[in-house]
């Protein structure tokens, strides 16, 4: 083996000076290059002109000129035996130890005596293992620029569409992320529920807390539900006007209710909620609610500006006007109508036929909801066109 040329001029090793910022990725050298230490370095994002190698292992900045790679290989031997040694037996198994000099002279002169071309076709093989070699991705660190971001926008897209955490442990959703960046690796459910979620709700909180310090006055609307789990909440929205006088509106909280639902409670609950966000009860110019004795109670105890939820009374309005004989049997030959086909197949089957026949819009029946008067208004005028003669006729 000839002695190392320029390339491997002995330079002490103890250059090595800076240590990068933990953060920030590293990326492969631009320009190609078959030396074997480039599987070791690189350089940060931010080095735009590529002038520091950054030692992919340790992090540190090392400093070399423009093709020498000698301080590479020397921090290699310094601060990382076992992968030095790696590196010398890839360069053995590559000819990098041959010169330079030499390289070019042997590459010459096997095209001057054999079929043109035939050196190149030799050397090949050898390129595309090397080449090979770097084609090996590593997965990105979890505390990395890249990879926090990509963990916040799951993060967003989880709270904003109301996902299941379970999404991010379905093998369909892993293969989505892996096509779309192979190098990220995705937390567990864990992670997202108790540091990921966390960590944007405080942040949202925040920014929030400081929007609302400029806004002079605001109203809010309350409601109290209960979950598909008959679980009880509380829920508060405010309302204001902001810099750019645009009505904006933000749900504040939903908390667990558990207590009993007196007057005196909500009272409390809806006081604690204000005080939390550092609102003043004097910028509140009213609260809207629906007409539930308790929560009116609790407002009045306040003593606050209450407005009544329109919907809610619409809402009773319609109910009150729904008692009536006429409407009631129409309301019953509708509901009778959606039975008759919700428990057969085949006459499901049959009307959608009927639909084709008469050129009519396909049309399913719905179910009324007692406490959803649209639905029952809806459920009328769609079952009333959805195939009448046919339907009549099952009605029977």
């Amino acid at each position: 083996v000839a002695k190392r040329g320029a390339e491997d001029s002995e330079v002490d090793p103890s250059h090595d000076s800076e240590l990068s910022s933990g953060d920030e990725d590293i990326v492969q050298k631009k320009s190609y290059s078959t030396s074997v230490v480039w599987r070791w370095f690189g350089y940060l994002k931010s080095d735009v002109e590529q002038i520091k190698p950054t030692c992919k292992v340790c992090r540190r900045m090392v400093p070399s000129k423009t093709g020498n790679t000698t301080n590479l290989f020397n921090h290699l031997k310094k601060y990382h035996p076992s992968d030095y040694t790696e590196s010398v037996k890839m360069r053995a198994e590559s000819g990098q130890l041959v010169s330079l000099s030499q390289s070019r002279l042997s590459t010459s002169a096997a095209a001057s005596s054999g079929p043109a071309g035939t050196g190149g076709a030799a050397a090949q093989p050898k390129q595309q293992s090397i080449i090979s070699s770097f084609s090996a991705v590593a997965p990105y660190e979890q505390n990395s620029k890249r990879s926090k971001s990509i963990t916040k926008a799951l993060s967003f897209c989880i709270a904003e569409d109301m996902m299941p955490l379970n999404t991010v442990e379905k093998e369909g959703f892993k293969y989505l992320i892996k096509v779309l960046d192979q190098r990220y690796e995705i937390p567990g459910r864990k992670y997202f529920s108790q540091t990921a979620l966390p960590q944007l709700y405080d942040e949202r909180r925040e920014k929030l807390e400081m929007e609302l310090k400029d806004v002079s006055f605001f109203a809010t609307t309350a409601d109290l539900w209960s979950s598909r789990s008959s679980e009880p909440y509380l829920s508060l929205t405010i309302h204001y006007m902001d810099k750019e006088w645009t009505l904006q509106s933000t749900c504040l909280q939903t908390a667990y209710f558990p207590e009993d639902h007196t007057a005196e409670i909500i009272s409390r609950g809806l006081e604690d909620a204000l005080e939390s966000w550092n609102l003043s009860k004097d910028r509140q110019v009213c609260i809207t609610t629906d007409n539930g004795a308790n929560i009116v109670k609790a407002v009045a105890l306040q003593g606050w500006t209450r407005l009544q939820c329109f919907g809610h009374r619409l809402h009773s309005a319609i109910g009150g006007s729904m008692k009536d004989k006429r409407i009631e049997r129409a309301v019953g030959v509708s509901k009778k109508l959606v039975s008759a086909f919700s428990y057969s197949w085949k006459k499901k089957k049959a009307l959608a036929a009927a639909q084709d026949e008469l050129k009519l819009p396909k049309h399913k029946l719905i179910t009324e909801s007692p406490t959803r008067w649209r639905v029952a208004s809806c459920n009328d005028c769609k079952n009333s066109g959805a195939g009448e003669g046919h339907c009549k006729g099952f009605v029977r």
